[in-house]
Formats: structure tokens, C-alpha cells, sequence
């Protein structure tokens, strides 16, 4: 019974939606879109759902695309209303609207209830969605949605939409530049420069690039309690080496947040294991014979070679103990060791990109 209901309401809706409009003396403004208005109401409310727990971040995401479709669909329908020219014709198709739109739903409710099965939108209210199904219907409307960014690429909440999409999708460049035109359109504000950043790192498999870096500062400026900027700003504090302020980071994040916020138990891994990187080097007679090591290390790898592994130990070694210059020589080695690794040269690029030692490329 359920579902009547709510096709009636939706039918009714539907009616009431065109009429109205119609039944104006005059021509619809191209100035005013409510269409659009109620568009950008939906998608602050699943955000508001998002970060509150009601919806999961796929949820959301899936959520804010089908908004877009029915955004492209009453984008179309605005534009056909507006082709409309002359007094008699649209008296004409107000009357011819109003007997289509009343009749047509009536009729069409008691043809399927006699000849239909209504007992079918019970069971399939009750069935849940296949992954393979959802993923054909996120498809359709990225692909609607980038139809609709084509011919208007100043819509910056419709690429603010589609960017998250783009990340699970695994599009990291479509998604960073979705994010960049929201900027544009849209301008800054805390959550937007910290997707933006997010969407940075992930292209870079992580790496806290500067220009990550710079969009997470900017969002604490506007928003000091941003955590997801100031999580990745200690994190890029990490990967520069600097341990102590990278703690200090983590502890400020943990202290500021709700004991049942999503993140603490991410930041208080981060600190366990900062904690332990500290204990193991907070010892002088510990730190002597970490260096022993690390120059045996460093001394076999020399004279006999060594596998990947082997060398990006070296290298992040010499960065926790603070040595720098070390760190950087060791890549460089690790380099001309591993020429023909192409695997391996990779591999070491990347740890010298994620621990930001400027002086290691060749």
C-alpha cells in the first residue's frame, strides 16, 4: 500500500510541478532557476547527512549523482518551456497540458492496476540494488553529468558533485581538475581546499605535494577545527622528516576532537607508531647503535649491492636519525644501483618524493 502512496505523491508533484509554471501569464524568466536552486538544497543536504553518519561516503556519492540526473532532466524540460512563442499557443498548450497531465496519470494508474503488477514494486522496494547495477547507474550519470559540464562549464556545484566520483572511480587527474573548476566557480572555503588537497595526494600516491600542502593551509585558515587539513599537514610534517612536529600535530587533532569522531582511531594509530619511532631513537646508546647498523648497512650495500628493500631502508634509516644529506646521497646510489630495475628506480622515487629529499634526483 506503501508504494501507492508514494506514487500518488509523486504524481501529484509531478502535475502540480508543471501547471503551476503554466498557468503564469508570463514568459519564464531565464533570470530564475528553481530547478537549479533545489539541485544545490539536495546536495548540502546529503552532505549534511554525509558528515553526520547518516550516509556512508559511497552513499553520498551515488546520492549526489542521481541530483545530477534529475538536474539534466528539469534542465531540459526548462529549456523546452522557454521555446514557447505567442499568447494563442501557449493558451493552447496550457489547455492541452492540463488535460494530458490530469488524464493521462489516472488512466495509466488503473490500466496497470487491472492489467499490470502492482505486487512487483512491493518485492522490488524490498531488493537491494546488485554492485554490478549500481555501478551501470553511476556510470550513466557521470556520463550525464559531464554532457551537462560540457555546454556548461561554469556549473562549479556540478563539478564539485561529480569530482568525489571520479576519485572511486580511480579518475585521479578528471577528479583534481573537477575540483579545481569548483574552486574557480565556486571559490575557496574549508572543505572545498581540503577535497582539493585530498584529491593532490591520491593522484600522488600519497606524496603531500606543496601545492597539497598549500591548499590544507589555506583551509585551516578559514577553518582551524578542519581535521582532514590538519591530518594531512601532520602527515606532510612526517614525510619532511620533522617527527616531533608531526606528534604534536596528531595530539592537537585528538585533543580537539569528539571522542566518537570517525578519525580518532586513525590518529591515535599515528601516534602509537610515532611513539614508537621516537622510544626506539630516544636513547643515545640506542642511537649509537642504530648508526652502527645503519653504516654496516650502508657499507654492504656498497661494496656487494643489495635488493630495492635493502636500499630504501637506507635511505628512510638516514632520515629518521635526521641525516639529510645521507639520505639523499643513499638515493642517489640506490639509483645507479638499480639502473636497469626499472621497478626499483620507481620504487625509490617515490620514497624520495614522500620523505621531500630535493637533493636526490640525478
Amino acid at each position: 500500500m506503501m508504494i501507492w502512496i508514494i506514487l500518488l505523491a509523486m504524481t501529484a508533484a509531478a502535475v502540480m510541478a508543471v501547471l503551476w509554471p503554466l498557468s503564469r501569464h508570463g514568459a519564464i524568466s531565464r533570470q530564475v532557476d528553481p530547478n537549479t536552486q533545489f539541485y544545490r538544497e539536495q546536495v548540502a543536504e546529503i552532505d549534511r547527512d554525509r558528515d553526520r553518519g547518516a550516509l556512508l561516503p559511497a552513499e553520498a556519492e551515488a546520492a549526489k549523482a542521481e541530483a545530477g540526473r534529475r538536474l539534466l532532466r528539469a534542465s531540459h524540460a526548462a529549456d523546452t518551456m522557454l521555446d514557447a512563442v505567442g499568447e494563442p499557443a501557449l493558451r493552447r498548450r496550457r489547455a492541452a497540458s492540463t488535460l494530458a497531465l490530469s488524464v493521462i496519470p489516472i488512466l495509466a494508474l488503473a490500466v496497470y492496476g487491472g492489467l499490470g503488477s502492482p505486487h512487483i514494486l512491493e518485492r522490488l522496494g524490498r531488493v537491494p540494488v546488485t554492485g554490478q547495477e549500481a555501478r551501470t547507474d553511476i556510470g550513466s550519470a557521470v556520463a550525464q553529468i559531464e554532457a551537462h559540464l560540457a555546454t556548461n562549464p561554469q556549473d562549479g556545484r556540478g563539478w564539485e558533485v561529480i569530482a568525489p566520483v571520479y576519485l572511486r572511480m580511480g579518475r585521479m587527474d578528471d577528479a583534481v581538475k573537477a575540483y579545481e573548476a569548483a574552486l574557480r566557480h565556486l571559490g575557496p572555503d574549508a572543505a572545498r581546499l581540503a577535497n582539493y588537497g585530498e584529491a593532490l595526494v591520491i593522484a600522488r600516491d600519497g606524496l603531500v605535494s606543496k601545492n597539497a600542502q598549500t591548499a590544507f593551509e589555506k583551509a585551516v585558515e578559514l577553518d582551524p577545527s578542519s581535521a582532514k587539513a590538519r591530518l594531512y599537514l601532520a602527515r606532510a610534517a612526517e614525510q619532511d622528516g620533522r617527527i616531533g612536529k608531526a606528534r604534536e600535530d596528531y595530539a592537537a587533532i585528538l585533543t580537539a576532537s569528539p571522542t566518537d569522531a570517525p578519525w580518532v582511531p586513525l590518529v591515535r594509530e599515528q601516534l602509537a607508531r610515532l611513539d614508537g619511532q621516537q622510544a626506539a631513537v630516544a636513547s643515545p646508546l640506542d642511537n649509537e647503535a642504530i648508526a652502527g647498523m645503519v653504516a654496516s648497512l650502508a657499507s654492504r650495500l656498497e661494496s656487494q649491492g643489495g635488493s630495492v628493500d635493502e636500499w630504501a631502508r637506507l635511505v628512510r634509516s638516514y632520515a629518521v636519525l635526521g641525516q639529510r644529506d645521507k639520505a639523499s646521497a643513499a638515493a642517489l646510489k640506490a639509483r645507479q644501483a638499480l639502473a636497469k630495475d626499472a621497478d626499483g628506480l620507481k620504487a625509490i622515487d617515490t620514497m624520495t618524493r614522500e620523505l621531500q629529499l630535493t637533493n636526490a634526483t640525478p
